[in-house]
Formats: structure tokens, C-alpha cells, sequence
């Protein structure tokens, strides 16, 4: 099982010429240089070229480049996507999808323009409209030549257009995320948690990525630096159970267990699907370096 860790995602500006150079020695799993809301009108033109300077030049390591580019329905969005399939970064962040056709759309352009297979496509979850199209949307990779291989949630967005409000604890967030982690895991991309806005709030930081963590997310988007090792932390396994994972998937391996749909181990019943969990887990752990206890 090959994975590839996205716990952090960091957004930067792509107008931000010191923050691009800065990012190279961050350790953010993600680094998605944004040419949309960050940016001003005035300013999308020449950040575009500044990106695609910065990919040119490279120097960013391990970590996945992504581009937030602007909506295909504005004036930029078009010329984003066609400057990027030659820049090649990882994958274009296609802002407030909200139906299948706008992916299709994209990875059409992106193919007639010569962009490579590599190059895929990010979603960003942001409107009522995609909460309700979310299975139409995500179902899109089922067909490869889509290239969708992730879903962001824009819960600021979400908050905006639903006149919801952004509370302690998510939950009036909480429906909208769950629809679009059950979409992700169906269609089998990956999903990232919205960004947590109050700098100052550390706990609060932390029990946000574990919330996430816990519905099942991949990773959080951020907004700065100094939130980068809180997200590390929350979406890395434990050595607990890295351990305990290791354990599971060498109890399967039994010549008395290899036909078991169910063993015990340790006092407690073990089944084949927590042997597919273990698996992932020390997939993650390897991918990171961690090696348990």
C-alpha cells in the first residue's frame, strides 16, 4: 500500500515572493500556493508568473505543490490552468465546485494543454450547492481521465453561504463535512479538513485537527506556519498504534490464522477489516519514518 501523507496543507499566497522561498524548508506535508482568494485582482497576473517561476525552480523537497487557482468562469482562471499544465506542480486546486462538469471541464483543458497524467485535480467543497452535488461531483473518479484525487473543505465558505454559524466544537459544520468525507472515502480520494482561523488558539487548533482526524479526514489545510506541527502531530499515528497495528497484521499472517475471518489477540476479537486499517496505519508510519515504540 503506497501513501503519500497530506496531514498539512499550508496555504500561501502566491503574490508572496518571501513566503515561496520560505516554504521550501517548512515541514508541511502540502504546500498549496494560492492564486485565488489570497490574491488580489490587481496582483493575479503577475502571481501567477511568480509560481511558475517558483515550481521552474523547484527546491521544495518531498513536499506535494499544489496550486489554488482562480474559478474557470473569472477572467484568470483559464490562463491559471493553461500556464500550469506547463509548470507542472503536483495538482490545480479548482475552486467552489459545485458540479461534475466543472472537473471534467478542467482535466479537459489540462490534457489538451499537455499536462502531464501526473498532474491532478483538487476540489474545493465550499457551497451549499457542492454539499448537494457531492456524490455527483466526487464520482467523477471513478473515470481516470478526471484526474480528481482530493476534496478541501472550504468551511469559512460553507459558513458564509449557509448562514451558518462558526461555533466551538463544529456543529453546524458537522452534516456538511460528514457528506463529503462519506463521498471521499466512496470514490476512494482523499480529503483535507477546512483551516482554523484564531492564530492565538492553540488548544483550539489541536482539538479541531483531532476532530477532523476523528471523522476521518486525511489532513487540515492551514494558514500559517506556526500551525503546521499541531496537524503533523494529530494525523500521524501513535506509536500505540503503530504497534498495536503491527501486531494485528502479524497475527493474520498465522499459518493457523491465514483463513480466519475473525482471531483474538490480546483479549480482544479481531477482525479482517481491522487488519485492512493496520495495514494503512504502517503504510502512514512508513511513508513518515515512524517506526512505533
Amino acid at each position: 500500500m503506497t501513501i503519500r501523507p497530506r496531514r498539512s496543507a499550508l496555504y500561501m499566497p502566491g503574490s508572496n515572493a518571501r513566503a515561496l522561498e520560505k516554504a521550501r524548508n517548512l515541514p508541511a506535508d502540502v504546500l498549496i500556493f494560492d492564486l485565488e482568494d489570497a490574491v488580489a485582482p490587481a496582483l493575479k497576473e503577475s502571481a501567477r508568473a511568480q509560481v511558475v517561476a517558483a515550481l521552474r525552480e523547484g527546491g521544495y523537497g518531498p513536499r506535494e505543490i499544489v496550486v489554488r487557482v482562480n474559478a474557470t468562469s473569472t477572467q484568470w482562471g483559464h490562463d491559471d490552468l493553461m500556464a500550469l499544465a506547463a509548470a507542472r506542480p503536483d495538482a490545480v486546486l479548482l475552486p467552489k465546485v459545485g458540479t461534475p462538469g466543472e472537473i471534467m471541464r478542467a482535466a479537459k483543458d489540462l490534457r489538451d494543454a499537455g499536462a502531464p497524467e501526473s498532474l491532478r485535480i483538487w476540489a474545493m467543497m465550499e457551497t451549499p450547492v457542492a454539499i448537494l452535488n457531492a456524490d455527483s461531483i466526487v464520482r467523477t473518479a471513478a473515470d481516470p481521465t478526471s484526474r480528481l484525487s482530493a476534496l478541501v473543505m472550504g468551511v469559512n465558505d460553507l459558513a458564509k453561504d449557509t448562514r451558518g454559524r462558526l461555533t466551538k466544537g463544529r456543529a453546524t459544520m458537522l452534516p456538511y463535512l460528514a457528506i463529503c468525507v462519506a463521498a471521499a472515502r466512496a470514490y476512494g480520494v482523499d480529503i483535507l479538513d477546512g483551516v482554523f482561523g484564531d492564530l492565538e488558539d492553540g488548544s483550539g487548533l489541536r482539538a479541531e485537527c483531532e476532530q477532523g482526524r476523528d471523522l476521518g479526514m486525511d489532513g487540515k489545510t492551514l494558514i500559517h506556519p506556526g500551525q503546521i506541527q499541531a496537524a503533523n502531530e494529530a494525523f500521524a499515528p501513535s506509536s500505540d498504534e503503530i504497534d498495536w497495528s503491527r501486531k494485528v497484521i502479524a497475527a493474520f499472517a498465522e499459518p493457523g490464522a491465514q483463513d480466519s475471518g475473525v482471531i483474538a489477540l490480546e483479549g480482544r476479537m479481531v477482525e479482517r477489516l481491522h487488519e485492512q486499517i493496520a495495514q494503512r496505519t504502517i503504510a502512514i508510519a512508513d511513508a513518515l519514518g515512524h517506526k512505533g515504540a
